[in-house]
């Protein structure tokens, strides 16, 4: 697990990129199609190095699709993607379906750090909440041991707020997002019917931010000023969805962002595929994800993920 520490989100942007990092080095011509289908979460990034790529090779085309992590695996196997972005790790049964087809395992690459915060209305007096209580709000089935929670008096609220009913925001079922959430933070247990289902991370947000009584799930780079990331009390640390905390491991909800693609070992990755990776593990790709709002990898993570590529 990875977590983090810092006092506000806003700091996050001062975060210094790992001096250690490698510069991408252009190649001498490079040309074609690239295709990225799956995260919904990694859209605006992926967006953000394409074009950056684009502009150190300007006859690539890289298109975009992001509806979801589920999307992903399926679009490999088939072929209609070379890369497949995922904000969660493929499932067993997404592992040996590619298996069962090629004969070796996808490539997992790790982009970027990103934590899943818990956001509320940026009124909202609440100072932190527990992973019980989160379970608690989201959950029909508490498989974290506590009570089910409807209103704010619940988590201790009081005057006008405490007979308000919570209301509940999160991502579909086809996201990586709402996979990650409900193995961490529900403990693998079931969403309750009353959480209202948003298609993207965006949408999350923006509903939190026009109810002053609702609380939802979304990645931290979604934050906007209508809303407040609550921090979470874990293991007696009271942990914030910022950089320290993740690389620390204190904050409960971090986790890394991954694309997958297909790398033959008989003949490894194709050129472009290759060096749009590389652009992504080197200072400029890791700069991007810092000034998008999620937290660039530390050097020794991206030179592990750089020998998958290279090393064949």
């Amino acid at each position: 697990m990875i977590g983090f520490a810092v006092c506000v989100l806003s700091a996050e942007r001062s975060i210094e990129i790992d001096p250690a990092l490698p510069s991408y080095q252009k190649q001498s011509f490079l040309t074609g199609n690239l295709n990225s289908i799956g995260s919904d979460t990694l859209n605006n990034q992926l967006t953000l190095w394409a074009e950056a790529f684009k502009a150190i090779y300007p006859t690539v085309n890289i298109q975009i699709e992001g509806k979801g992590s589920a999307t992903a695996p399926p679009a490999l196997i088939e072929g209609t993607a070379q890369i497949a972005p995922m904000s969660r790790p493929m499932k067993r049964e997404e592992l040996e379906a590619f298996q069962r087809r090629f004969g070796y395992p996808p490539t997992e690459v790790r982009v970027a750090i990103d934590s899943l915060a818990v956001f509320v209305h940026k009124d909202n007096p609440l100072e932190y909440i527990t992973l019980e209580q989160i379970d608690g709000i989201f959950s029909a089935t508490l498989k974290r041991g506590g009570k089910k929670i409807k209103t704010w008096g619940d988590l201790g609220l009081k005057g006008d707020w405490e007979r308000q009913n919570i209301s509940i925001f999160g991502r579909n079922s086809a996201s990586g997002t709402y996979g990650f959430f409900k193995e961490v933070a529900l403990a693998n247990g079931d969403f309750c019917s009353t959480v209202k289902e948003q298609p993207g991370s965006s949408a999350v947000v923006q509903a939190v931010g026009t109810d002053l009584y609702a609380i939802g799930y979304s990645g931290v780079a979604y934050i906007t000023s209508s809303v407040r990331a609550l921090p979470i009390l874990h293991d007696g640390y009271i942990a914030r969805p910022a950089y320290q905390d993740c690389l620390d491991g204190r904050y409960p909800l971090a986790r890394f962002l991954l694309i997958y693609t297909n790398l033959n070992p008989e003949v490894g990755l194709d050129p472009l595929t290759r060096e749009f990776l590389l652009f992504i593990l080197s200072k400029e790709g890791q700069t991007i994800v810092r000034d998008l709002g999620y937290y660039p990898l530390p050097a020794s993570v991206v030179e592990r993920e750089r020998a998958k590529l290279i090393q064949r």
